[in-house]
């Protein structure tokens, strides 16, 4: 029998999760070489006013820091219930990669001009947001599409799904209040970091609220 070059090649995770892990630290490592540079005297002034000069640098860094790691426990998760992988989620996992990569430079924007320039800058470091949300999407929504995952696990993985879907309506009206007001998209990406620093949790109140309608209209039936 002649092996069928069409078909889908479908592996394991190990490879694909191993590569993004290593995405995931060189990321982190771009946002601490971009705060070393800013350590280099320029001038005669003294260490420690330095500091204090570039304080906005320190805090785009521990802003950075928590998105790159969000994105990276988000990932991790999602992957836990992935038991396959093709070519296509490849690329689709690479567009993800690709994004959390770029995270170091908006995050450079802010911290360089959030001041002077606030408007665009938030807009800009949002707008990175709203990439990360459709790339998690897409590995969520391929995955439960093409039954990449045990259909044991379809059900909360839908409602984990969803939870991407509900970020990319956030993310993108947090990126339109940016020409209103700055505070606002800056408190609203603090919430997304809460809701998103425990992913399964916000998941599971999704789940089990549609598993409550779906027993009440059992019910009612």
């Amino acid at each position: 029998m002649e092996p069928n070059h069409n078909a889908p090649n479908i592996k394991g995770t190990q490879r694909i999760e191993a590569f993004s892990d290593g995405v995931f630290a060189i990321a982190i490592t771009l946002l601490v070489l971009e705060l070393i540079a800013t350590l280099y005297p320029h001038t005669e002034e003294p260490l420690l006013d330095s500091i204090l000069h570039h304080w906005r640098s320190f805090l785009a860094f521990i802003i950075g820091f928590i998105t790159i790691l969000i994105c990276w426990i988000n990932h991790h998760v999602a992957f836990e219930y992935i038991r396959k992988v093709d070519t296509n989620l490849m690329w689709i996992n690479g567009f993800l990669l690709f994004v959390v990569t770029l995270t170091p430079f908006p995050t450079a924007i802010l911290a360089e001009y959030l001041e002077n320039q606030g408007t665009i800058a938030v807009a800009f470091f949002g707008f990175n947001y709203i990439m990360i949300s459709m790339g998690a999407y897409g590995i969520c929504q391929y995955a439960y599409k093409r039954h990449l995952i045990d259909e044991d696990d379809r059900a909360f993985y839908a409602a984990y799904k969803q939870t991407y879907f509900l970020s990319i309506v956030y993310t993108i009206i947090a990126f339109f209040l940016c020409f209103v007001s700055i505070v606002i998209p800056i408190v609203m990406y603090l919430f997304l970091f809460t809701f998103f620093a425990a992913p399964k949790l916000f998941a599971q109140k999704i789940y089990k609220r549609k598993m409550a309608k779906e027993k009440s209209i059992g019910h009612r039936a």
